[in-house]
Order: structure tokens, then C-alpha cells, then sequence
């Protein structure tokens, strides 16, 4: 068969449904391998919507999502998209075609190392350079991408390549079992969680996955140790649960930080630094750390280990419950309930607000959560409203908020939204973003509508760069022109063929959600922001004084 035959042949046998991208000359082969295959490509307007639709799609599913561009500037416009999934550890392959080998050693027509190019930003990256080796290069793609912690990989495919008569046969495969952690590790661990005063939990983006999240609730249950949860760990223990004290990660100080500071012990399970660095909770080392996770901590100043379980986590947390055994909890989940306390009053402060002309992030929050579901999805882009909503949107179940935080790229969330809304179609999906980024991707809301998928992309409008306006102004009490004019959001959705709306009133809010909601297809909803809480906020934060 041809190559190209093969290759598809390859994506199916990992199961690959679907494929996002654009395609070019260089894959036109593989395109039509595809027609003829069980796989649907997903037409995209632009690469970086590929990508992020790949991003989001894999961190679902957890299978490696699947996105496709040409070579060039189809490999250049995938990179943010591919950076964003591998750093917030999302599995994904990623295909590019590429020029003839006959000419790839000397200047030629859009040729360049994209393989190279890639390198820094995925787990692997290989050019097909025997039409033969596509089985072994498509399974150790997915093998890799697939495996803690998972990530991004590259497969280059020449067109010379794709176009040549091959015998080979894809590659079975059998399920990967993750190691168990080591016997004297999890008899430390123990050690350190019965001599600990005041230990917690600081949950990150490793307990959302491969069922971690149900053993962490038992072990905090069978504890009586509290859970703090990074912006990606949201849902790794339900918001409803005594034991959550909710979300670490503002860079201020936040009344769940006094736990931290009051903690003796800090046991990070799935935690990567990139979440929230260390320098930020831990500087002069005062907390003994305890390390659980899939691989090895990262080594940093700021983040000495006592002791490190190195394993499949929710194995290690099964170990530790079965040796904790149900006779009763070591520590007092009570004494940590004015804190939980503290943080649902801030949540619920302006719930009743019936502000005209600019709604409060509080307020949009808080009845955002009021009508979705335990397992409804939020997607936020990055700006000021994702550090609201990491503050303030609280979550029941694992993979109901997904932010992007390791690489923290504008315009994740339209692309996610679409990909999200692909994956659970029968779950309501919000998508939240600024006016910047909601415009970065906004060309494929004509995606959206093509292939008829129904959520909805809130947008926060403040006609600026809200978030580094917020943080100018907190550093230096001033900020640089950062203003500009936005379209009219409406007209801009029906232009696309989808449903647009602009709420100003903060009591006509929730009834506007429950419409666009009920509305089929993409809903483009508007509104305009009242970021003069920002800075409110960072001054509620400066005064915290964490009680001793």
C-alpha cells in the first residue's frame, strides 16, 4: 500500500477518532489516506485552534489528541498551541508534512527543521525518514505522549515519504501499567504524616488524572488533612468536601495561604512547580515537604523534599489509606473550617448585586457556578478573569475547570470550548475570556457553527490588556497605554452564523446564561466588567494577617 495508507492505518489502530487542522501541498497524500478512513478531520481556520483543540481534547479523553498542519508557516502557526498542551501536560501528537528529502539540504521553497523547531516544546519530535519505520514512529508517538507525565510529540512526514509503496503492518499494542512506588518510600511518607503538627495538602495537576482524584478524597478522609488545589488541580477533591480549603496560586497572599503558612508538613501530590513556584509559599524553607507524583521532583532551592513517593499517585495514596486504616482520622478537619469559612463568605459577597452599565467578577462567578453543573466545563483564557475564576470558580469534579497556567497562552479557551463541547456534547460548556484573547481565535466560531457545536464564549470586556494593566499598577501605581476598541460582539457572532448576545445588568445575568444555554449552537455572550475590583482586591490581600 502507500505510505500514507499506512500511516492513517497506524492512527487508527490507536484509536484516533478525530483530527484537528488545516492541510497543505506537502500533506496532500495523507489527506486523502484520511477521506477514505475512520477518522474525521476537523477543518480549522488557523493551526493554533488545531492545536488547542488537540490540547483540550487530550486532556478530556486522555488519549493523545491529534492536530495536523502543513510545513513552514503551518508548523510555525501550531507552536503555541503545542508549547500550551506539553507544559500543562496535555497528551498530544502532533503531524506536519514537510518538502521532498531531495531538497531538504539546501534553501528551498518553505523548508525548514521543524523537527528542531520543536524540540524545546514537545516530549519527542521525529522526521519519518523510511516509509517503513511509520508503524514504530506512530506507536512510540503515542506511547510517549500518552505516558506520565503525558505531553506533546512531533511526527514529520516528507511528501517523497508519504507518496512511497510500503508492507508493513501497524503495531499492537497492550496496555501500559504505571510502576508502583517503593515500599520504604510510602513507610517514610507515613513516618513524616504521623510526627507532622499541622500538615496539608496541596493538590496539583497530576491529581486530576488516571484516578488519582478518588483515592486523594479517601486519604484526606481518612487524615483529616485539608486540600488546597492549584489553578489545575480544581475538582481533585469536591468543592462541597470539609476537607477543601479551594484554590493556591494568586502570587499575593490569600486567606488559604495562611494554612500553608501555618503548615508544618506540605505533602504536594501531582504537583509541578510551574503551577505555582515554589519562592511564592516556601522561601526559607519552613515546611518539610512531602512529594507524591509520577516522577521525580523537579530540583529547585525553594523546594527541598523530606521525602518523595515516586509512583502511579493513586497507588501511593491507596498504600497510604490501607496502612491509615478507618480507625478514625489523625488530625481535626474542624480546626481548619474558618478558613473554608472566610473564602465562602468572599464567594457569595456580591451574589444579590444588582449593579447597572458593569458587573462585578464576583457576581458573573457566582452565577455562572449557580447554573452549571458538578460536571458542566469552564474554560478560561488568560487575563484578569482567569485569576477570578481560579479564585472564586470552585469545582465538584476533576477536569470541570481547565486553565491554562504552565504556558498561560491567550486564546485557549474558544479553541478548548469547541473541543470540550466535541467530547461531552450533552454537558453545558462556558468558555471565558477576555476581550483579547476571545479575539485571538474568534475565526473559528465559523468552525464552530460548520460543525454544529453548541456552547458558550463569555466575554469580560474592558477595552484593555485588563490583567497587566492590574499588575503595572500594583508594582509601580501606574500603567502604560494599554486601551483599545473592540467590534460589536453581536453583530460579530451573527456574521459567523451564530447566536450573539450583551447582558450590562447584573440581575438579568443568570437568566441570560439559562438562554444561550438553551440556545443550539455556539452563543457569543458580552458583557462589560467592572475591574475596579482588581485592585480591591489586591489591597484585601496585602492586609491578610495570617493568625499564628
Amino acid at each position: 500500500m502507500k505510505a500514507s495508507d499506512l500511516f492513517v492505518q497506524c492512527l487508527e489502530n490507536e484509536g484516533v477518532e478525530r483530527i484537528f487542522g488545516l492541510p497543505g501541498e506537502e500533506n496532500a497524500d495523507l489527506m486523502m489516506s484520511l477521506k477514505g478512513s475512520s477518522i474525521e478531520f476537523v477543518l480549522c481556520r488557523h493551526e493554533q485552534t488545531a492545536a488547542f483543540m488537540a490540547d483540550v481534547y487530550g486532556r478530556l479523553t486522555g488519549k493523545a489528541g491529534v492536530c495536523l498542519g502543513t510545513l513552514g508557516p503551518g508548523a510555525t502557526n501550531l507552536v503555541t498551541g503545542v508549547a500550551d498542551g506539553n507544559m500543562d501536560r496535555a497528551p498530544m501528537v502532533v503531524i506536519t508534512g514537510q518538502a521532498d528529502t531531495q531538497r531538504l539540504h539546501k534553501e528551498s521553497h518553505q523548508a525548514m527543521d521543524v523537527v528542531q523547531m520543536f524540540r524545546p516544546i514537545t516530549k519527542w519530535a521525529r522526521q519519518i525518514i523510511h516509509a517503513d519505520n511509520i508503524p514504530e514512529v506512530v506507536r512510540k508517538a503515542f506511547k510517549i505522549a500518552e505516558m506520565e507525565k503525558p505531553g506533546a510529540c512531533l511526527i514529520e512526514l516528507p511528501e517523497d515519504i508519504a507518496e512511497m509503496k510500503v508492507k508493513s503492518k501497524p503495531i499492537a499494542h497492550s496496555k501500559l501499567r504505571r510502576p508502583t512506588p517503593d515500599e520504604k518510600a510510602i513507610t517514610l511518607a507515613l513516618e513524616l504524616i504521623r510526627s507532622a503538627k499541622r500538615p496539608v495538602i496541596l493538590a496539583g495537576n497530576g491529581a486530576v488524572r488516571k484516578r488519582a482524584s478518588k483515592q486523594l478524597v479517601e486519604f484526606a478522609h481518612r487524615t483529616g488533612i485539608p486540600v488546597i488545589n492549584t489553578f489545575m488541580g480544581k475538582g481533585a477533591i469536591p468543592a462541597s468536601d470539609p476537607h477543601c480549603l479551594y484554590t493556591a496560586g494568586l502570587q499575593a497572599k490569600d486567606l488559604v495561604l495562611c494554612e500553608i503558612d501555618r503548615a508544618d508538613l506540605v505533602i504536594t501530590v501531582g504537583f509541578d512547580i510551574v503551577e505555582y513556584h515554589p519562592r511564592l509559599w516556601n522561601t526559607g524553607h519552613p515546611h518539610a515537604i512531602l512529594h507524591i507524583d509520577f516522577l521525580p521532583a523537579e530540583v529547585d532551592a525553594d523546594y527541598p523534599i523530606e521525602g518523595e513517593v515516586v509512583g502511579d499517585i493513586a497507588n501511593a495514596l491507596w498504600q497510604l489509606n490501607e496502612a491509615i486504616g478507618t480507625t478514625g482520622p489523625l488530625f481535626d478537619i474542624a480546626e481548619r473550617q474558618p478558613t473554608r469559612e472566610a473564602m465562602k463568605a468572599e464567594f457569595a459577597e456580591h451574589q444579590y448585586d444588582q449593579a447597572v452599565g458593569a458587573i462585578k467578577p464576583q457576581k458573573v462567578l457566582w452565577d455562572a457556578r449557580q447554573c452549571l453543573g458538578p460536571e458542566d466545563i469552564v474554560l478560561s483564557d488568560v487575563g484578569a478573569h482567569k485569576m477570578w475564576i481560579a479564585r472564586h470558580y470552585q469545582c465538584e469534579e476533576p477536569n470541570t475547570c481547565l486553565i491554562s497556567n504552565g504556558f498561560c497562552s491567550m486564546g485557549f479557551a474558544l479553541p478548548g470550548a469547541m473541543a470540550a463541547a466535541m467530547v461531552y456534547p450533552d454537558r453545558k460548556v462556558l468558555a471565558i475570556a477576555g476581550d483579547a484573547g476571545a479575539l485571538m481565535n474568534i475565526q473559528d466560531l465559523e468552525t464552530a457553527v460548520r460543525m454544529g457545536l453548541s456552547f458558550v464564549l463569555m466575554i469580560w470586556e474592558d477595552q484593555e490588556y485588563g490583567l497587566i494593566k492590574w499588575k503595572q499598577q500594583a508594582q509601580f501605581g501606574d500603567h502604560t497605554d494599554l486601551a483599545f476598541n473592540n467590534p460589536d460582539w453581536v453583530k460579530l457572532a451573527e456574521a459567523f452564523g451564530a447566536t450573539g448576545m450583551h447582558v450590562t445588568e447584573s440581575g438579568g445575568l443568570m437568566d441570560a446564561l439559562g438562554e444561550a444555554f438553551a440556545t443550539p449552537g455556539p452563543t457569543l455572550l458580552s458583557l462589560p466588567i467592572d475591574y475596579s475590583e482588581n485592585m480591591k482586591l489586591t489591597k484585601r490581600l496585602g492586609e491578610i494577617a495570617c493568625p499564628i
